[in-house]
């Protein structure tokens, strides 16, 4: 059965340049760099602004939570010596407790961002979606692809994408 599938395959795969050649005088093949979309267009960056001054606020909060927990145990580690065992247990207990609070706001920030910066990168995919679909019927593309590992530079139409998100073109369709 096997050997059946394999001569089957075989004899597929020797009539497939035959048929493509006919075939490719008319297609017509793009390629999109969804990296430089997030990067480039101007609704990626406007969102990162927006994602960042959104943000910043509870991120400076951190960084001075960091600061005031790296100054309470420096300050610890200076004077364990001399303080009495009461004082000591009580700092370091302090000291942990201020830890606690400090990764779980840090964990917390890191989720709220990723949660913020998936659903702003969903709405740009979905808007370069829009424009690819509105390039591919307006110039008569029969593929566009994206992510691939390699492309020829010739097949590149990101440029175009930027300049219709940048446009606002795709909203509408």
């Amino acid at each position: 059965m096997n050997t059946k599938l394999a001569a089957l395959l075989i004899a597929l795969l020797a009539l497939l340049p035959a048929s493509y050649a006919s075939a490719s005088d008319a297609l017509k093949i793009g390629y999109v760099n969804t990296q430089r979309i997030f990067r480039d267009a101007p609704t990626a960056v406007k969102a990162a602004k927006k994602i960042e001054a959104e943000f910043s606020k509870r991120d400076q909060d951190l960084q001075r939570l960091s600061k005031q927990l790296q100054t309470l145990q420096e300050s610890l580690e200076k004077n364990a010596v001399t303080m009495a065992e009461s004082e000591r247990r009580t700092k370091e207990k302090d000291l942990n407790e201020m830890s606690r609070e400090f990764q779980r706001k840090q964990r917390e920030f890191r989720e709220d961002l990723n949660l913020r910066q998936n659903e702003e990168n969903a709405a740009i995919i979905e808007k370069a979606k829009k424009a690819i679909k509105q390039l591919a019927e307006t110039e008569k593309y029969d593929l566009i692809l994206q992510d691939v590992v390699w492309v020829s530079p010739k097949l590149d139409v990101t440029d175009k994408i930027i300049k219709a998100l940048s446009e606002g073109k795709p909203e509408g369709k």
